[in-house]
């Protein structure tokens, strides 16, 4: 079996940690894997996972939208399909899933034969300030056409697949939901801290909102922060950072969890946040909006918390944590043992194999 995977770009973060586990484990269940993907735009910065594989490069394709160079997208993965002939085209977040999906028929033409769709959403646009207005209406069309092009559809936590239903993407007989499988960072010794130690990573972006990360800063001037992660706003947020907040720019993760003992995640949207996974997979307790699969991620009140989008909410349960030890270490346990039992990589590879099998039969 021949699975081709497709991904605009494989940026610092937990989409191209997934993909390179796929690439990773799904040759030992003898399916064949082959990465197609462009490069990283602007700010961004390539995954360091990404060194572990051996992709095949689509040189016009990126995140941003821009027809000709799509175009040229197009037509350089119809010549990676004639070459690798997938038994399954398996895309990944919305602009691969627009260049895979758009023209299936050629798609078929340049493999020889009847190839299976399958496209992943990591998360969605809709609740991503940069693509809300007409935007997530324009995206909401292209998702509903092309879902009914798509053998099956995956999701990385259950309420993604629950709101796409919610805009008519999909049929409910499409829809699998495989959770994201991590093995725990190595995390060095931590030193000494003389104050609680928050820590943030993620896109430096308006999706994420690290300005409500600074607004929670400036509340708890006794506590220590630290913002990870590179984007768009990072000079902003360097230059509106509080006394107590050290803004470091693109950092291992690991790094910052050894550094922390809290974790505060301040999205507008989310999927399966891989980030929050990997924090409780080190003993961390996470305070978080509730968006997306954040709820399946972080039990609330029993390994962190999760609030609306409200700054005020997100300092009150924080501050729970800074001022109770006790309570950051149990919360901290009770994270690892969730994570470690909800997010395992044979479950996830599993699954993939099921799902392939069951659309090659």
């Amino acid at each position: 079996m021949r699975v081709l995977h497709v991904i605009a770009r494989l940026n610092v973060g937990g989409t191209a940690r997934y993909i390179t586990r796929l690439a990773e484990e799904l040759p030992k269940h003898k399916v064949e894997t082959f990465i197609a993907t462009g490069f990283v735009q602007g700010s961004e910065e390539e995954d360091p996972s990404a060194k572990k594989l051996k992709v095949i490069r689509i040189p016009s394709l990126g995140r941003q939208f821009n027809p000709i160079k799509d175009h040229l997208a197009l037509k350089q993965l119809l010549e990676v399909v004639r070459e690798v002939k997938p038994d399954i085209l398996h895309t990944h977040t919305f602009k691969a899933g627009f260049i895979g999906r758009i023209k299936s028929k050629e798609i078929n033409k340049a493999a020889g034969k009847r190839v299976k769709f399958v496209h992943t959403f990591h998360g969605h646009l809709f609740d991503d300030p940069e693509f809300s207005g007409l935007k997530s209406l324009i995206i909401t069309s292209f998702e509903r056409r092309f879902a009914m092009r798509t053998d099956a559809i995956v999701t990385v936590g259950a309420q993604v697949g629950k709101e796409l239903l919610e805009r008519e993407i999909g049929q409910p007989e499409q829809f699998t939901n495989i959770p994201p499988g991590l093995d725990p960072l190595k995390l060095a010794k931590s030193k000494p801290r003389s104050k609680v130690t928050i820590g943030w990573i993620a896109r430096v972006t308006g999706v994420k909102n690290p300005l409500r990360a600074l607004e929670v800063a400036r509340l708890f001037p006794d506590a220590q922060f630290l913002i990870a992660g590179g984007g768009d706003m990072l000079e902003q947020v360097k230059s509106q950072a509080p006394k107590n907040t050290k803004v470091l720019g693109w950092t291992d993760a690991a790094k910052l969890f050894a550094a922390s003992d809290i974790i505060l995640s301040t999205s507008e949207n989310e999927g399966m946040p891989i980030a929050l996974i990997e924090a409780q997979l080190a003993s961390k307790p996470v305070v978080a909006t509730n968006v997306g699969g954040v709820a399946e991620v972080v039990l609330n009140k029993k390994t962190g918390f999760v609030t609306r989008k409200s700054t005020e909410e997100l300092a009150t349960a924080l501050e729970k944590l800074i001022k109770s030890k006790a309570l950051r270490t149990a919360q901290g346990r009770a994270a690892k043992a969730h994570a470690t039992k909800a997010f395992s990589i044979e479950k996830m590879i599993k699954a993939h194999v099921l799902l392939y099998k069951k659309l090659t039969k």
